[in-house]
């Protein structure tokens, strides 16, 4: 269910377009998808398992574990 204001916002656009609300709701959904991009794979993949490494300052930051 939309909200009402985003709802009241889509019909005023779909109206001064001359198309149903459907369409415009096809349109939007197509242009995203055509737009979006997958996400890298890669991301996380050197991740240390901790949450608030940045929140810590150089000595108190853990030793890097070997990666080999």
């Amino acid at each position: 269910m939309l909200p009402e204001e985003v709802a009241a916002r889509l019909r005023r656009l779909a109206a001064e377009r001359g198309i149903s609300m459907a369409a415009l709701i096809c349109e939007a959904i197509e242009e995203k998808i055509a737009t979006s991009r997958p996400r890298p794979r890669s991301l996380g993949i050197g991740s240390s398992g901790l949450r608030d490494v940045a929140r810590h300052s150089g000595h108190e930051r853990p030793e890097p574990r070997a990666w080999r």
